[in-house]
């Protein structure tokens, strides 16, 4: 993160969070959800557990070594393992914030793509219809700017236990992801779950989320009124490659 200082980028961090944090927004309440921010090549700064995203302090995030917390991927490590591999894993031993149960996800997510924030939330709007029988329509596209904004496409994550085993799965979705579309997702859908949005700013995650919402609630509401009318493929593709687009994108980064 060129020209920018640690605490530059903490500060920034502190500040998305509380946005989603805000309870009118209903994305998230209490200590659910987790923020993170890209420091250097290596270390990142990521939510401890337990805080909440919407009054969390500096002391609400802990500094982190990504390569440290993905060897965490290798193996069979168990609960306690995962415990004692995140707290070893912190850049400051001595710092008391014990990282969130989602770190080894965050770093994988680091070292896959280029993002240097990430936000996972709970919207209800989201998981209205991601705890339905319906919930992976929610990866197809209904408006155009819904497109500009969170990408070509999303990827699902079927049901999948918190913390290790979830990090991994999400791990060979991004790998075929990347694979199939030359590209990187900006949203992440998981069943009975929630949403994750990585940007390249603090922003960009903010207005990814809320643009998430927004589709998340168009969808649950055509269910009302006979059904969603899906955007064609062909549709999907001019929308993604128009230059016009292409320049309204590079104002929601």
């Amino acid at each position: 993160m060129p020209d920018k200082t640690k605490e530059m980028v903490l500060d920034e961090l502190i500040a998305m969070s509380h946005h989603l944090g805000e309870e009118w927004r209903e994305y998230l309440i209490i200590g659910e959800g987790n923020t993170s921010a890209r420091i250097d090549q290596d270390t990142f700064f990521v939510k401890a557990s337990g805080a909440n995203l919407r009054t969390a302090t500096a002391d609400g995030f802990v500094h982190i070594s990504r390569s440290r917390a993905m060897t965490l991927l290798d193996g069979n490590a168990n609960d306690m393992d995962v415990k004692r591999v995140l707290s070893d894993a912190r850049v400051d031993p001595s710092a008391k914030a014990h990282p969130s149960v989602e770190t080894v996800l965050h770093a994988a997510l680091y070292d896959l793509t280029d993002a240097q924030f990430i936000g996972h939330t709970h919207p209800i709007a989201v998981n209205a219809v991601m705890c339905s029988k319906r919930a992976e329509d929610i990866t197809c596209h209904l408006m155009p700017d819904e497109i500009v904004v969170c990408g070509v496409a999303s990827i699902f994550i079927p049901y999948t236990d918190p913390g290790l085993a979830l990090a991994r799965e999400v791990c060979a979705r991004v790998r075929a992801f990347i694979a199939e579309y030359g590209e990187q997702p900006r949203t992440m859908y998981l069943q009975n779950h929630g949403l994750f949005a990585l940007g390249q700013s603090a922003r960009q995650v903010q207005n990814v989320t809320a643009m998430a919402v927004k589709h998340a609630r168009v969808l649950a509401g055509t269910y009302a009124v006979g059904g969603p009318n899906f955007l064609s493929d062909h549709d999907i593709s001019r929308i993604h490659t128009r230059p016009d687009e292409e320049v309204r994108r590079m104002q929601f980064k």
